[in-house]
């Protein structure tokens, strides 16, 4: 059984005379030690036992501290009796010990008075309304008299303390055993967050002009949404270079247009021959695709061009200023489809012959804590670069709400398609410490062990544990991170440790 419990010792002398004197000051420190007690952790399916006693004498009444957690959701049993039944190994009577309800949530303080020395297997039997259990602990030693129990040598208690009490009032807190399974196995990468091949538009000015100062009160401000072919602003030409062309295109247009409706009028009166009228339309479709050269032909009824959206939409960066002269192909919107995304991952060298078209992959973003899926492979490099080194590996990803912005840096998991066995442990358990993947393990009821791990893979919220933990260990697999505040401080909580 290990020992946990930490007694000072009595202190030395302050001056020894002589060596003597030492030695025997030494003698008197070693035999004034108190007597060792012991520390007790089991799991069953549906309780968790955390015990503490001082050393069994016999005639003296035995100070226990039974901690009973429901395993359920985690919190203190409140109500109902134990029973403590010590059998004795060489035969004889039990020790029965009854105690009704709690003395506080989820702590038993029954002090057993044992009348012969010996080994003892204690069976606790648990009669709570949130759970029945019975809950073997074997080998426990009660001596004859206190001289016989072997001393508490003292020293700093290793691990972090994380006490039941802080335990039962975390909410989500929740541990679980390390197990054997596989996983896919993966590799981690880089990656962005990029627009979709169709899905981006940069809207340039036609044409040299003015922008329209009526009409940037509606043109759509970042973030907004907009349709295809939704005007987004005004330009009024300007007549010099391309504005005196697009002037012209117009001009001819118009002529084109009045020539062609003379034509059809004789036509229709037969005062003229067909051939007229189909020169005349030859004519007009030429002068309209010279003025949709020049400015794409979308004129409104006062002769400013409107500038209208490509693509479907959010506005990400808009340009103009009511009333400023732009020149042609000047950048005045950029038009992203947000709803399908894709994620540009850098493939380090050595994993590039991992990476097929059935290689998928999950992936977080700075700033959340999500987790996101891909969808399928876009396309797979056939270059290694070769400055970083990388290949590129293009992935699409759905993204209905929207919560994936272009141009966010991914930390990525490719999953390689081969399978991997070993130590499998919760998603949830595992936390970033300045980039080392770290995980935290109960070795006792109140103590923990930071563990930093070599991970393999993940799938299903599993990942496989490489390096680090042994299967059959106990994890924090809930509120691990509030472990971790626990272990950057030394303070008790302020209602204290009901012992």
């Amino acid at each position: 059984m290990r020992t946990s419990r930490y007694v000072a010792p009595l202190a030395f002398p302050l001056v020894c005379v002589a060596l003597a004197a030492c030695r025997n000051g030494e003698t008197a420190a070693a035999q004034s030690q108190e007597p060792a007690g012991g520390v007790v952790t089991l799991w069953t399916d549906s309780t968790e036992l955390f015990m503490e006693h001082a050393a069994l004498v016999v005639g003296e009444p035995a100070t226990f501290a039974v901690h009973l957690t429901d395993l359920s959701d985690f919190t203190p049993l409140r109500s109902g009796p134990i029973t403590l039944r010590f059998q004795p190994r060489d035969g004889g009577q039990p020790l029965l010990v009854r105690q009704d309800a709690p003395r506080a949530p989820g702590i038993y303080g029954p002090r057993p008075q044992f009348t012969k020395p010996g080994v003892y297997d204690l069976t606790l039997i648990v009669e709570s309304p949130q759970a029945r259990d019975s809950i073997m602990v074997r080998e426990l030693r009660v001596y004859a008299k206190a001289e016989d129990a072997p001393r508490d040598e003292g020293g700093a208690a290793s691990g972090i303390s994380f006490l039941k009490e802080q335990q039962w009032k975390t909410p989500g807190f929740a541990t679980v055993f390390a197990t054997t399974g596989s996983v896919s196995a993966a590799f981690d990468a880089s990656g962005t967050i990029d627009a979709a091949a169709g899905r981006f538009a940069e809207v340039s000015a036609p044409i040299g002009g003015l922008i329209d100062a009526s009409g940037v009160a509606q043109s759509p401000a970042p973030g907004q949404a907009v349709r295809r072919g939704q005007v987004l602003a005004l330009i009024t030409p300007s007549l010099g270079e391309a504005g005196s062309a697009f002037a012209d295109a117009r001009a001819r247009l118009r002529e084109a247009e009045d020539e062609h409706a003379r034509a059809k009028r004789l036509v229709e009166a037969e005062a003229a021959p067909a051939r007229r009228l189909h020169e005349a339309e030859i004519r007009l479709q030429a002068a309209r695709e010279a003025l949709a050269g020049v400015a794409g032909g979308a004129l409104t009824p006062g002769g400013r061009l409107a500038v209208t959206s490509p693509i479907a939409g959010v506005v990400a960066q808009r340009s103009i200023a009511p009333g400023g002269r732009v020149e042609a192909g000047a950048p005045l919107f950029i038009v992203v489809d947000p709803s399908v995304v894709w994620l540009r991952v850098n493939v380090p060298a050595a994993q590039a012959s991992l990476v097929s078209r059935s290689a998928a992959a999950t992936f977080e973003v700075e700033g959340s804590p999500r987790r996101y899926e891909t969808r399928r492979v876009i396309s797979i490099g056939s270059v290694i670069d070769s400055l970083s080194r990388t290949l590129p590996l293009i992935y699409d990803v759905p993204n209905g709400d929207r919560s994936l912005k272009v141009g966010a840096v991914a930390r990525v998991q490719v999953r390689t398609g081969q399978r991997l066995s070993g130590v499998v442990i919760p998603a949830s358990a595992v936390l970033d410490e300045d980039g080392r993947p770290i995980a935290y393990v109960q070795v006792e009821g109140e103590t923990f062990d930071k563990r930093t791990l070599r991970l393999g893979g993940e799938e299903g919220g599993k990942v496989l544990v490489l390096d680090g933990i042994k299967a059959g260990e106990r994890v924090a697999s809930g509120a691990a991170y509030q472990v971790r505040l626990a272990s950057l401080s030394t303070a008790v909580p302020a209602e204290g440790h009901a012992h």
